[in-house]
């Protein structure tokens, strides 16, 4: 219930900010077809295809979800007249994974539209999360700062992903965008204003949990597996939140000090 009255608090205050964008029905509105990414190759072998949950801004200025299955499609209505999200997390039921527990794929309307569809990528991922990150902030501090520069869609979302491939971030951050602590970096900008050098991998603590040895795949499409040999300690560097592994051996979840490894069967 703790996890549920979070969570609804979190949406009432991304709806809040996006209902001062919209102020109305939007009627410049246009419908996409989703096209999903491929999932990594390592997740399905272990847990097999994932269900989806989408996320989107509908042109009421509405926040919308909607779980499909695997093989399923979806069609969502959006509005034409800001950079509008949609992130899509992928999660398996039957093995107790539920949404927010790997990383999401994402898009924005109108970069990634072609013919009718919206073509969602693991890259775009986090920036949608941001995007999400910088609404909810935005929308506690507009009623005493009407300050709209700070809503998410007036920022530049094309000169931020620039920032991937230009060669200004650190490697690590260029290769896995996750180990930045988007909520962090949001409400920093929020705050104050937006500054690259925040955008650093997140601090973690090397922790040794006695797993089977063998490879484990992170909840991250673009981080390396971390493979244990026999006679080696396997060490997880452990962020803050729950953290997720899988390997051969089941589901390692670790928050702080505390660790679960469920097996397959």
């Amino acid at each position: 219930m703790k996890n549920l009255t979070k969570t609804m608090a979190f949406l009432a205050a991304i709806l809040a900010t996006v209902l001062l964008l919209a102020g109305c029905r939007n009627h410049l509105s246009s419908s996409c077809t989703l096209a999903l990414p491929a999932v990594p190759d390592a997740w399905t072998t272990l847990l097999g295809q994932p269900c989806w949950r989408i996320e989107w801004i509908d042109p009421d200025g509405q926040f919308q979800r909607k779980d499909i299955l695997p093989g399923e499609g979806l069609a969502v209505e959006l509005a034409v007249t800001w950079a509008n999200p949609v992130t899509a997390w992928p999660y398996w039921p039957n093995h107790n994974l539920y949404p927010g527990g790997f990383k999401p794929a994402g898009g924005f309307f109108p970069y990634e539209v072609s013919g009718g569809r919206l073509r969602l990528s693991w890259e775009a991922g986090p920036d949608t999360v941001f995007y999400w990150e910088l609404a909810r902030y935005a929308s506690q501090t507009l009623e005493d700062n009407p300050d709209t520069t700070k809503i998410p869609a007036n920022f530049d979302w094309l000169r931020f992903r620039e920032l991937f491939t230009t060669g200004v971030l650190t490697d690590p951050v260029c290769k896995d965008p996750w180990l930045v602590d988007w909520g962090s970096v949001a409400e920093r900008t929020i705050s104050a204003n937006f500054d690259r050098r925040r955008l650093v991998p997140e601090n973690t603590e090397s922790t040794a949990i006695p797993v089977p040895v063998g490879t484990w795949y992170g909840s991250s499409p673009f981080a390396d597996p971390l493979f244990f040999a026999e006679g080696e300690s396997p060490v997880f560097p452990v962020r803050q939140g729950v953290n997720i592994w899988v390997s051969e051996a089941g589901i390692l979840r670790v928050s702080g000090n505390a660790w679960m490894l469920t097996g397959w069967d």
